[in-house]
Order: structure tokens, then C-alpha cells, then sequence
């Protein structure tokens, strides 16, 4: 047996309303199931019309003066919130940071080519982290790697936002564009 090889749970975030004899306070503005209000009532009266209908009282805005509370099958309400933290999750915009490596000895060809590829990776709406690796005597003379990385930036022919402006980190230049 692999030792440190564990599949990771997916954690699912419970949905944390407060049902039946869990809401504390001691009125409440109730609605039913047909969404209609039925006014500012206390907790026990609001709770025995739940329970008359045979279903559940859920704290739906607790934050509100007073709390709304919604005579619903919590079941329902339940499923009904998974449905709506799915569809909050799939119109969600996922940036990708994609990287190019320069170095100062890249030859022009190659710039033109990373260049495009840069371009590709913006017009999809990635972001593009630009990192030009300094070695050995290469670190004496930064101020030739700034105005190759310039140069760099200036090939890209689509509109762009630099976020973070070249700067050297010992031996590495980053710089991180965006999309405009």
C-alpha cells in the first residue's frame, strides 16, 4: 500500500438555517407556502401553524427585524438552496494565470512566437504572469533584462492591462498582464 496517496473529500457546505424549535427569538414575520404574508405573529403561534399544515418552520432571513420565517418542507427548502448555490457556481468566471518564461538570450523569433501565444492566452481572458529568469552573469546587467521584458510587452498587439509592472525578485524579473 502507497503511503500518503488519500482521495480528498469533497467537503459540501451545509446550508445553516434554523428550523421548528432551533429559531430563538420571539416574533417572528411569517410567510407560507404559497408565498404570501401572513403578518408579525410570536414563534409558538407561527410554529403550531406549521405544524397544523404538517410542515416546517425555516428561518429564511434571520438578519431582518423581525426574522422571516417560511412555512415550507425544509426537505424542499433544502434541495431548492443546493439548486441555487449550483447555478451560483456554474456562471462563476474562473481566471486562469498562464505563464511564459523569457530569457534574456530568446532570439527574436522566439519572442514573436511567445508573443502570440501571449496573445492567445489573452484572448480567452487569462491573465498571463511573464517571468524572465536570470542567470550567472546575467544578473550584473538587469537594466538589459527590463528592456528586454519591455520590449516583450511591447510585441503583444492586443489591448492589455499590466497589473503588476516589471520587478526584479533577486534573479527574476515578473511581470503580470491582463485582459482589458
Amino acid at each position: 500500500m502507497r503511503r500518503g496517496h488519500f482521495k480528498r473529500a469533497t467537503i459540501k457546505k451545509a446550508i445553516t438555517a434554523r428550523i421548528n424549535l432551533h429559531i430563538r427569538v420571539p416574533e417572528v414575520r411569517v410567510i407560507d407556502r404559497s408565498g404570501k404574508q401572513l403578518g408579525i405573529m410570536s414563534t409558538s403561534e407561527a410554529l403550531k401553524t406549521a405544524q397544523a399544515e404538517g410542515l416546517d418552520l425555516v428561518e429564511v432571513s434571520p438578519k431582518a427585524q423581525p426574522p422571516v420565517v417560511k412555512i415550507i418542507n425544509f426537505d424542499k427548502y433544502r434541495y431548492q438552496q443546493d439548486k441555487l448555490q449550483q447555478a451560483q457556481k456554474k456562471h462563476q468566471k474562473k481566471v486562469e494565470v498562464k505563464g511564459i518564461r523569457l530569457s534574456v538570450r530568446t532570439g527574436q523569433h522566439d519572442l514573436e512566437v511567445k508573443a502570440a501565444n501571449t496573445e492567445k492566452f489573452l484572448t480567452t481572458r487569462n491573465k498571463v504572469k511573464i517571468e524572465m529568469r536570470l542567470r550567472g552573469r546575467e544578473r550584473a546587467n538587469h537594466d538589459f533584462a527590463m528592456n528586454q521584458v519591455n520590449k516583450f510587452l511591447q510585441l503583444i498587439k492586443i489591448p492589455h492591462v499590466i497589473e503588476s509592472p516589471p520587478t526584479r525578485l533577486g534573479g527574476l524579473i515578473n511581470t503580470i498582464i491582463a485582459p482589458k
